[in-house]
């Protein structure tokens, strides 16, 4: 691999046309200079300088060598503006991944925080579905994503580079049509009660979901509606017009457009926690950052029990 030192000794030779000029522009001694360039031809395998009277001039490989060390050097100085920026928080942008319960209830006090600290960061938002989010981090087309995991569900792998970061836990609970009779107490209802029960069956196919379906079912709930795409507000809309009962997040129950009954289960297993996936094996001062202000707004991590 060529020292970016020797490749920038060979650019200002190129430039200046001798080693003396070049090395009075680098701050170095004439021999000095034509140490790094000695072992940068010996790196290369190749002379790259052909010396005569008036300077020095460049051989074919030492033209080919110079094109590609341009490249490179820019590449680098790209780069060290670019980390300058970030480490101070004074640019660059920050890739967030969201979904839709989050990026309405969630995100904004946080972004907006954020934007207050650090306004010249600039801020992209996009939405990924669970868990798509976490391999778009895991890929580095974005620096974070929210995402979630249900309770009861099987484990799912994550990628090596990227780790979740819990944000905070809440129950799912019951949500029925306004006055329905399972929803007129506040006590927590045993699951025991949904047998028979027409059930707005969420997403039963889609992985997040599949562990807490088969708990309901389990319970004796029978399916009524089938939403096969993971979309609250079609859930909520349809136990509000009547057409069977739902189990959702609490977030979503409380936050929902349509009018509903709530009512928490017991003994409260049925969880969803929301966590911020971000990767681990590069520095990303803003993403950490982000991370800071979201523990700091909701004051708070997953817990169980």
């Amino acid at each position: 691999m060529y020292d970016p030192t020797r490749l920038a000794a060979l650019v200002a030779v190129a430039e200046a046309g001798s080693i003396t000029r070049a090395a009075e522009r680098l701050g170095y001694t004439p021999p000095a200079l034509s140490q790094q360039l000695a072992k940068l031809e010996r790196e290369a395998g190749a002379a790259l300088l052909v010396r005569h009277p008036r300077g020095t001039r460049l051989t074919g490989a030492g033209e080919l060598l110079l094109v590609r060390a341009r490249r490179v050097l820019d590449e680098l100085e790209r780069a060290r503006h670019e980390l300058a920026r970030l480490t101070g928080l004074r640019g660059g942008t920050l890739r967030l991944g969201t979904f839709p319960t989050a990026g309405i209830h969630l995100l904004p006090p946080a972004l907006s925080a954020f934007h207050r600290a650090y306004p010249d960061v600039e801020l992209a938002v996009a939405d990924y579905d669970p868990p798509t989010g976490v391999h778009a981090v895991a890929a580095g087309d974005i620096d974070l994503a929210l995402t979630h995991t249900y309770e009861p569900a099987e484990p799912v792998p994550l990628p090596s580079s990227v780790s979740l970061e819990p944000v905070l836990t809440e129950e799912l609970v019951l949500v029925t049509s306004p006055g329905h009779v399972l929803s007129a107490e506040a006590s927590r209802l045993p699951p025991a009660e949904l047998a028979g029960q027409p059930l707005i069956s969420m997403a039963p196919h889609h992985p997040a979901r599949r562990g807490v379906e088969a708990a309901l079912a389990a319970a004796g709930a029978t399916p009524a509606v089938l939403v096969e795409t993971p979309g609250y507000a079609v859930v909520c809309a349809l136990v509000s017009a009547g057409l069977g009962v739902a189990v959702v997040p609490e977030m979503v129950a409380r936050t929902t457009a349509t009018p509903l009954g709530v009512r928490p289960l017991e003994p409260g297993t049925l969880r969803r926690t929301i966590s911020v996936a971000h990767r681990t094996d590069e520095p990303a001062p803003a993403a950490d950052a982000f991370r800071a202000l979201l523990r700091g707004v909701f004051g708070r991590a997953a817990r169980h029990g």
